[in-house]
C-alpha cells in the first residue's frame, strides 16, 4: 500500500518541474537571441537570461528552505514548448516573420512559467512557508513584467514588420 501523497509533495515535485524549465530556459535564450533579427528582440532575450539566472536562485533558496537538493524533475511540458521555439526558428530563418514567431514563442513560455509560479505561490502560502511566498512571488512579478515587455515589442515591431510582408 503506498503512502498518500500531500500537498508538500506535490509543491515539491512542482517546484522540481519549474527549476528543471528554468535551467532548460537558460539553454534556450542565447539561441533565441542569436537568431532574432531585431536588437531590442536580442537584448530582450539576453537581459531575460540575467533574470532567469536569478529566478534559479531564489528556487535553490526555497529548496534550502525544505532541506532539500536542488533539483529538476523532467518537465515535459516546457520541452514541447521550446521545441516549438526551435522549430520557429529553422522554418522562419530569415523572413519578417521570424521575430514574432519567437516574441510569440518566448511569450508560451512567460505563461507557463505565470502558472507554475502562481501555483507555487498559492501553496507555499497554504503550507506556511512564508519566506518561500515572497522568493515565489518575485519570480511570479519578474515574468509577468518579461511577458508585458514581450507584447510592447511584438505589438511596435516585430508584428507590424512580419505583416508587411504578407502574401
Amino acid at each position: 500500500m503506498s503512502s498518500e501523497k500531500t500537498l508538500s509533495d506535490l509543491f515539491l515535485d512542482t517546484l522540481k518541474d519549474i527549476y528543471f524549465a528554468e535551467k532548460q530556459i537558460l539553454k534556450a535564450l542565447p539561441k533565441m537571441a542569436r537568431a532574432a533579427q531585431s536588437e531590442e528582440g536580442k537584448a530582450g532575450f539576453l537581459q531575460h537570461r540575467e533574470e532567469t539566472l536569478g529566478q534559479i536562485e531564489r528556487l535553490e533558496q526555497v529548496f534550502g528552505l525544505l532541506e532539500k537538493p536542488p533539483r529538476g524533475k523532467t518537465c515535459e511540458a516546457i520541452q514541447g514548448i521550446l521545441a516549438e521555439g526551435e522549430e520557429i526558428m529553422e522554418e522562419y530563418k530569415g523572413t519578417s516573420a521570424l521575430d514574432a514567431g519567437l516574441i510569440a514563442s518566448a511569450q508560451a513560455v512567460e505563461h507557463y512559467e505565470i502558472a507554475r509560479y502562481g501555483t507555487l505561490k498559492a501553496w507555499a502560502k497554504q503550507l506556511g512557508l512564508k519566506e518561500a511566498v515572497s522568493l515565489l512571488d518575485a519570480n511570479l512579478q519578474e515574468e509577468i513584467a518579461t511577458d508585458e515587455k514581450l507584447t510592447a515589442l511584438g505589438e511596435a515591431t516585430a508584428n507590424p514588420k512580419g505583416a508587411n510582408k504578407a502574401k
